[in-house]
């Protein structure tokens, strides 16, 4: 299995592009090991040789970092099976929400009361200020 589809490569370099890169994009694509506790969520191809995303090798550390391609490639699980795309992953959130819920939760995860929390712990904080003429 390839790691992308031609639609979602696309997206991933219109992201990385110089006009659009450093914004707050979906995830595109979802990577994991079938058989180890490995994901990517990937939002940018920065160039035909680098990724970035959020990258969680199951050791409770999640973070926002760039990727290797050929490394990612060379990735085995325990059974030595390759990286897979997740085919009915689809991103709700931008990437921002799914790091904030995986810092918390010390893994990514799609839980979606886990991130409508993340999502409300990372918008500002709006007090309304009333005005009182006396």
């Amino acid at each position: 299995m390839e790691l992308f589809t031609k639609e979602q490569q696309e997206q991933l370099v219109r992201n990385g592009s110089p006009q659009h890169s450093g914004k707050d994009h979906n995830p595109v694509v979802k990577l994991f090991t079938p058989d180890a506790q490995c994901t990517w969520l990937i939002t940018e191809m920065i160039d035909d040789k680098t990724l970035f995303g959020l990258c969680d090798l199951g050791m409770g550390f999640p973070e926002l970092g760039y990727i290797n391609i050929e490394e990612l490639k060379s990735v085995r699980g325990l059974l030595s099976l390759p990286i897979e795309r997740d085919l009915f992953f689809e991103a709700k959130y931008p990437i921002s929400v799914y790091a904030e819920a995986a810092r918390w939760n010390q893994c990514v995860l799609y839980n979606e009361r886990e991130l409508i929390a993340a999502e409300m712990r990372l918008k500002p904080k709006r007090v309304k200020k009333e005005v009182f003429r006396l």
